[in-house]
C-alpha cells in the first residue's frame, strides 16, 4: 500500500520491463485460472490475433460526465490528478486510500486492423473496491480506483491497483474506456470503446478465499458464472478469452496482469445499455426495483 504522499505522480506512466502477450497464454489461463503460470516469451506480436473487443456498458458507476448523481453530474475526467499510474491513492482534494491485494496492468492498446500499437491514446481504467464499492459513489468522500494513462510508442499502459472484489450479480471486472488522446478523455462520450475486462475464475476464487478483506467475494462468486454475467455473456469464446485478464503472481504477493485491447476504430460508437447510478445502492446488490449493478 502506497502512502498518501505518493498521490500526485499524475505522469508516472509505467515500468522499464515489458510483459509479453499472446492469446494463446490468455486462453490457457482463462481456463486454468491464472495462478502460478510463467509468462511466455518470444513472437509474441507475431502470434497475436486480434479480435476486436465488443462495446458494452460503462455502467452506473462511469463518473466520466455521462451520468448525475443527486442532480449532479460526476466527472473525475477533468479533475487535476486523474492521469497517474497509482490507482490506489484518491486524487485531487480527496484523501482515502483503497486498501486490497496489490494488481500490477499492462494493458495494450492496438488497432484491430494488423495490430498496430494505438501510441498516445489514453485509457480511462476504474473498478470497485474488495467488497464491490465503487468510488464516488458508494463512497463519494473517496475517488480511487480510478485513472487515466497514455499509451507508449508500443501501446502500452500501466497501472498500480487492487484486485477487484465480487459482489452479487456480476462476474469479477475492470471497466475502461479509450480516447483517441488525453486531451479528447474529458467525457466517456467522447470515447472510441467502452467495454469491461473479466478476471480469471481461478485467481479471482483464490484471492477471496484467501484475504480477509474480500469478505463477500467467494459467496458471491459461487453464484455466477462467465456464462451467466449479464455482460460477459453475450460475447463469444473469442472475445472472452480476448478480454480475459492474464495473470500471473499469487495471493500472497501480489498479481501482474497483461491483456490486450484491440479497438475497431471503424466501428459506430454505441452506449452498450449504459444505466444511470441507483442512489443508496450498496456493496451487497442493488434495492428492490433497481436494475442491478454492472
Amino acid at each position: 500500500m502506497t502512502s498518501h504522499d505518493d498521490d500526485h505522480h499524475d505522469h508516472d506512466l509505467g515500468f522499464a520491463h515489458d510483459l509479453p502477450l499472446m492469446l494463446g497464454r490468455r486462453k490457457l489461463l482463462a481456463l486454468m485460472g491464472g495462478v502460478g503460470l510463467v509468462s511466455l516469451t518470444g513472437g509474441a506480436a507475431a502470434a497475436l490475433e486480434c479480435v476486436a473487443l465488443p462495446w458494452e456498458t460503462a455502467g452506473p458507476y462511469p463518473a466520466d460526465g455521462t451520468n448525475v448523481r443527486n442532480g449532479q453530474v460526476v466527472n473525475a475526467l477533468t479533475e487535476q490528478g486523474v492521469i497517474r499510474q497509482d490507482l490506489r491513492t484518491s486524487f485531487g482534494a480527496l484523501t482515502p486510500v483503497a486498501d486490497g491485494l496489490q494488481l500490477d496492468l499492462e494493458l495494450t492498446l492496438v488497432n484491430a486492423d494488423g495490430c498496430t500499437p494505438l501510441a498516445d491514446h489514453a485509457i480511462y481504467l476504474w473498478h470497485c473496491d474488495t467488497t464491490g464499492n465503487y468510488s464516488l459513489y458508494d463512497l463519494p468522500d473517496a475517488n480511487f480506483l480510478r485513472g487515466v494513462g497514455v499509451a507508449d510508442s508500443e501501446g502500452k499502459v500501466r497501472f498500480t491497483t487492487i484486485f477487484p472484489g465480487c459482489y452479487d450479480g456480476r462476474w469479477p471486472h475492470l471497466h475502461f474506456e479509450v480516447f483517441e488522446s488525453v486531451e479528447a478523455a474529458v467525457s466517456g462520450e467522447a470515447s472510441i470503446l467502452t467495454a469491461q475486462i473479466a478476471l480469471p475464475e481461478g485467481a479471482s476464487a483464490e484471492v477471496y478465499a484467501t484475504d480477509a478483506r474480500y469478505s463477500n467475494g467467494t459467496q458471491n462468486l459461487s453464484r455466477i458464472s462467465i456464462a451467466t454475467d449479464m455482460v460477459f455473456a453475450d460475447n463469444s469464446a473469442d472475445e472472452i478469452a480476448q478480454q480475459t485478464l492474464a495473470l500471473v503472481g499469487d495471493p500472497a504477493s501480489g498479481f501482474r496482469g497483461t491483456v490486450t485491447i484491440p479497438v475497431d476504430l471503424t466501428a459506430e460508437r454505441s452506449s452498450g445499455g449504459m444505466m444511470a447510478p441507483p442512489d443508496g445502492m450498496g456493496a451487497g446488490g442493488p434495492p428492490p426495483g433497481q436494475p442491478p449493478r454492472s
